[in-house]
């Protein structure tokens, strides 16, 4: 269960070889899926970008998998929910990824959990939330795959195979667990949804990553490769250090652990972790990971929050309509701003901006750290 293969793959001509290799070294998937399983696939589908952003899973990971499916005798569907609070978000996304298209041509249904409707359910052995609604196309699978996309994030630092389902909640539940303010507490929750879930299987779209201000404004980089695993958590574990991150320093993975998933020591087969490892730059704007104690003592000198540039808005209103914590507050001239007194730092604003029109203001002595602790960790 804590295998973690790893094969190199340049580039997207030949992501089906590759998945099949990296698929072999693990024994396949065929006995996980019995002839007739329904096999639900959850790509990456944040917003509406196309491929070459490397936002969103390449949809030739997702056409593939879904042909692997089908070889094994399962019915693959293809689901995932957009990120952002507006009617039609996630149709416009499966488009614009080019996800929605590569998966009907490779035989798969396709479904919206925006529109599919939500189940309440319990929270095995819960950490921060005890029910949630759950997508009901994840529910009815026989079989449930991760198909994400190696990122970085400003809130978890990584986002991978267990982050990836924080998509199959509706808006109305991430918006709650973003308002648990710290990132630890986060972690946890998604945990809590890992935990309803229990994918059988993960395969990670790192062909092309995506480091620096990630999960939707950082800059593609060819990371080359595909990593897959039967176990989400032992997969980010070696992913995540193959970035040059800490694994246990990732939230989500954390959370993971605590609740038992997982495996703190993954064996990887296939090409060793040392020939592929690729140092990602961190968020450079993001939240700084000075101690708590050094933040709280310091006040008023050390304070890094969004800040909308009226330069770049358009008045779309998505940072409004996603602001948890009902921070983006709405001026009589029909511009926006943010209320530094209600943020709690969650960067959904940032995240979801189609214009990339949410910068963050820090502090001088915010500036001198972040900066530091940055350069300490490229040497």
């Amino acid at each position: 269960m804590n295998k973690v293969s790893i094969v190199p793959c340049p580039d997207y001509s030949g992501t089906k070889e590759a998945i099949a290799k990296a698929l072999d070294l693990l024994g396949g998937i065929e006995d996980i899926i019995e002839p007739g399983d329904s096999v639900l696939l959850k790509p990456n589908i944040l917003a509406a970008s196309p491929p070459e952003a490397a936002t969103t899973t390449h949809p030739s990971v997702v056409a593939a998998m879904c042909e692997f499916v089908l070889a094994a005798g399962g019915k693959p569907i293809v689901g995932d929910g957009a990120g952002i609070s507006k009617p039609g978000a996630t149709a416009t996304a499966l488009k614009a990824s080019g996800i929605e298209e590569a998966a009907q041509k490779a035989g798969a249904k396709v479904v919206n959990f925006e529109t599919a409707g939500f189940t309440l359910v319990e929270v095995p052995e819960p950490l921060q939330f005890r029910k949630l609604y759950i997508a009901n196309p994840v529910l009815e699978a026989d079989v449930v795959i991760s198909l994400p996309k190696l990122k970085t994030h400003e809130l978890t630092y990584y986002t991978g195979a267990v982050k990836n389902f924080f998509g199959i909640l509706p808006l109305k539940c991430r918006k709650e667990i973003h308002l648990l303010g710290k990132r630890e507490l986060f972690g946890e929750a998604v945990a809590d949804v890992y935990s309803v879930v229990k994918p059988a299987f993960s395969v990670m779209d790192g062909v092309w990553g995506m480091e620096g201000n990630g999960p939707s404004h950082g800059k593609p980089v060819n990371s080359g490769v595909i990593l897959a695993s039967r176990d989400c958590v032992s997969l980010d574990i070696v992913a995540a250090e193959m970035i040059g991150f800490d694994p246990l320093k990732i939230p989500t993975t954390m959370g993971a652990l605590r609740k038992g998933f997982g495996n703190q020591c993954p064996v990887v087969v296939g090409t060793q972790l040392k020939e592929v490892k690729k140092k990602f730059k961190p968020s450079s704007e993001g939240v700084s990971t000075a101690p708590a104690f050094l933040k709280r003592n310091l006040g008023k000198y050390y304070t890094i929050y969004p800040r909308i540039n009226q330069r770049k808005c358009t008045q779309c209103g998505t940072c409004y309509l996603n602001c948890s914590p009902k921070a983006v507050e709405r001026r009589k001239d029909g511009t926006f701003r943010i209320n530094p007194e209600k943020c709690i730092l969650c960067y959904c604003c940032r995240e979801l901006c189609p214009n990339d029109a949410v910068e963050i203001k820090k502090s001088l002595l915010a500036q001198l750290l972040t900066g530091t602790q940055n350069l300490i960790r490229r040497i």
